[in-house]
């Protein structure tokens, strides 16, 4: 196979195509490859997108805008609303979430991608009103983080509780600023009081509204009886362009659980405000509040800091005196390794020593003992506690995986690779994905809470965002038309108006709310928090991050997948049966792969049951492949997936299996 510098060997998908493939195995010349980033991009070329840049006379900063990520408020993605403010001659854009992070490495990697400063921040529901802050510094990202998971994890699932302003200040201790909008200009006194009159930024909404030329003078009056106060301009934009506009009045009037007709009076006239240049502002605010812009300029300034988060690292292993996390392991390895080998073949015996110094050997030079320790000991909790368990995906190339008890193919034997499952050349902790009876799940994830703690373990979540069917619902909602209809609509029974239509093609693919991952949990040495807050999730007892899979990669969080299957309890219902009837107990370890009864009887087609080839494409492979060894079997499973399907490559293969 060819070696790709960044990806590897050529088996991951995008790093090998089928037609650069082809081209290898014809002989014919093959482009190089040139070495990718982080995002899949080229290295070392500028991969910025052209923007058609408004060259600003006044400059501006955005600081209290809203992307999608503020459920139910912002109308743009983060890259839209980055790229907007290119165009209108922005320097610096912060993008607030109301109670989270939630899109904060999605507004990062857009800034950084279109050339933007970012200034970190968040808004908080308190009780009198919404409160916006800005992060100073890293620091403040991590106290403002801490400050959110405690008001998120103190209430019940979507109910935050902060305490008293004081406490809030306490907390934050000088490392953020307030904006105090025209919420909050009737209690600018309990504000500065707390926190200080150098920690808040009085706050010009520029909203092209009615109120804006009552509230500027609210504000010249506050700044007249306060004159050591600083004051921004801001336009609380929550679209990017102007026809984002109405997809932001149905995001809000959602919000109120109204539908845009009835809410209208409570909601913007223009549906939201979008990004606009600093010449713009400055004709809404007039010449002579021109310092509202450049005190902005210079808060972004002061503010913006690239999100080069050091994340927490895994939980050092309390080893027994005189080892350290690699000699534990070795330790635990060698015990281990008679009894797994004990019937397998003199020759396969001293295969699996060398192969197991070798492995060991690359995981003390990466430094990953303490993974392979924190992942033996779930395996160990679910074997003491009679849950069977099983390790899925490269971690079965693996002889350490396989001695450890995390796997239950035995490699060598089985011809598999190693390195396909850790290298040098590879980036990032290995990924083992482990199989839980579905029923039994939950306790190995609330084991992993009592051992490491909430603050330091939790779920990693899924941004769910909308599809076909709930964008139709939404966008009705938004629109005023009736449940019942609603409900025909949304099932497809008659298609909906074009209003509806034209509404929901804007809702599909933005955020809606935030799910949980089906398995992945974070699990770190210190307070996942001080990265990331936590919240509660939908199921009891659980508590999910507020970044996905991508976003935990992206900040070096190491993720754990626990996944559930049913299968496994339908395998230890039978081992059970066996052990009731025969008084023999099964290992999965130790079944024999060669038995000819059991793939006669799937050459046959019959598999109705059998996992992973009941499907109605493997019932009709199987009687043409006929396999009779595991390897076959290997083929089979891994014929029928997406690539191979959409390659082309199903039926060719069948065909020179069987007649050559």
């Amino acid at each position: 196979m060819e070696w790709n510098a960044t990806h590897g060997l050529g088996f991951r998908g995008a790093a090998l195509s089928w037609a650069r493939l082809e081209r290898i195995l014809s002989g014919k010349k093959v482009p190089e490859l040139r070495p990718l980033n982080h995002l899949g991009e080229i290295a070392g070329v500028d991969n910025r997108p052209k923007c058609v840049r408004y060259y600003s006379q006044q400059p501006f900063v955005e600081l209290h805008g809203a992307s999608s990520y503020n459920f139910l408020k912002g109308a743009a993605e983060p890259e839209s609303m980055a790229r907007a403010a290119v165009e209108c001659g922005l320097t610096a854009l912060s993008l607030l979430d109301r109670d989270g992070f939630y899109g904060v490495v999605a507004a990062s990697e857009a800034a950084d991608k279109y050339g933007l400063n970012t200034v970190f921040g968040a808004e908080l529901s308190l009780d009198h009103a919404v409160l916006p802050m800005l992060c100073k510094n890293p620091t403040g990202y991590r106290n403002l983080s801490l400050l959110i998971t405690h008001a998120q994890l103190c209430g019940d699932k979507d109910t935050v509780c902060y305490p008293s302003l004081e406490s809030i200040a306490q907390q934050l201790a000088g490392t953020c600023y307030v904006l105090a909008g025209p919420e909050w200009f009737d209690r600018i006194d309990q504000l500065v009081s707390a926190f200080g009159v150098a920690d808040v930024l009085l706050e010009y909404v520029v909203g092209m509204s009615p109120e804006d030329a009552d509230n500027f003078e609210q504000a010249d009056e506050i700044i007249a009886r306060m004159p050591k106060l600083r004051a921004v301009a801001t336009t609380r934009a929550c679209a990017a362009y102007r026809e984002d506009a109405c997809l932001a009045l149905a995001k809000q009037a959602l919000a109120s659980k109204s539908c845009v007709s009835r809410a209208y009076g409570q909601l913007h006239p223009m549906g939201a405000t979008w990004l606009r240049s600093g010449d713009i502002v400055l004709r809404v605010v007039g010449e002579a509040r021109k310092s509202l812009l450049d005190q902005a300029v210079a808060v972004a300034e002061e503010c913006a800091f690239e999100l080069n988060l050091v994340a927490p690292q895994l939980p050092n292993w309390d080893v027994p005196d005189g080892h350290d996390e690699y000699s534990w392991l070795a330790e635990i390895v060698w015990r281990r390794f008679g009894h797994r080998y004990a019937n397998r073949a003199p020759e396969l015996v001293a295969q699996a020593q060398h192969q197991v110094e070798y492995e060991l050997s690359i995981i003390k030079q990466l430094g990953f003992p303490g993974y392979f320790l924190i992942v033996s000991d779930l395996v160990d909790f679910a074997k003491d506690n009679n849950i069977l368990c099983q390790g899925r995906g490269s971690a079965a190339n693996s002889a350490v995986c396989f001695v450890l008890g995390i796997t239950n193919v035995e490699p060598i034997s089985a011809g598999l690779l190693f390195e396909r499952f850790l290298s040098p050349e590879r980036e990032g902790p290995p990924d083992i994905d482990i199989d839980f009876e579905s029923g039994r799940r939950e306790e190995v994830i609330q084991y992993v809470y009592q051992k490491y703690g909430r603050e330091n373990a939790a779920q990693v979540a899924n941004v769910v965002t909308y599809r076909r069917k709930g964008a139709i619902r939404d966008a009705a909602r938004a629109l005023g038309y009736p449940q019942g209809i609603i409900d025909g609509w949304s099932r497809g029974l008659t298609p909906p108006p074009v209003d509806v239509e034209r509404l929901a093609a804007k809702l599909r693919g933005h955020p809606r709310h935030l799910g949980i991952h089906s398995g992945g949990v974070v699990i770190c040495d210190r307070k996942v928090a001080e990265v990331v807050p936590i919240e509660w999730a939908r199921k009891e007892g659980r508590s999910v991050i507020q970044w996905d899979k991508e976003g935990c990669a992206a900040a070096g969080l190491v993720k754990f997948d626990l996944l559930g299957l049913g299968m496994l309890e339908a395998l230890h219902h039978m081992i059970d049966l066996v052990a009731e009837t025969t008084g023999r107990t099964v290992e999965l370890w130790e079944l024999d792969t060669s038995e000819a009864a059991v793939y006669e009887m799937l050459s046959s087609g019959d598999a109705v049951g059998v996992f992973q080839v009941e499907s109605r494409a493997q019932l009709s492979t199987l009687p043409r492949m006929k396999p009779a060894c595991f390897f076959d079997l290997v083929v089979e499973v891994a014929l029928i997936r997406p690539g191979p399907i959409q390659g082309g490559s199903v039926h060719p293969y069948v065909f020179a299996a069987t007649q050559w």
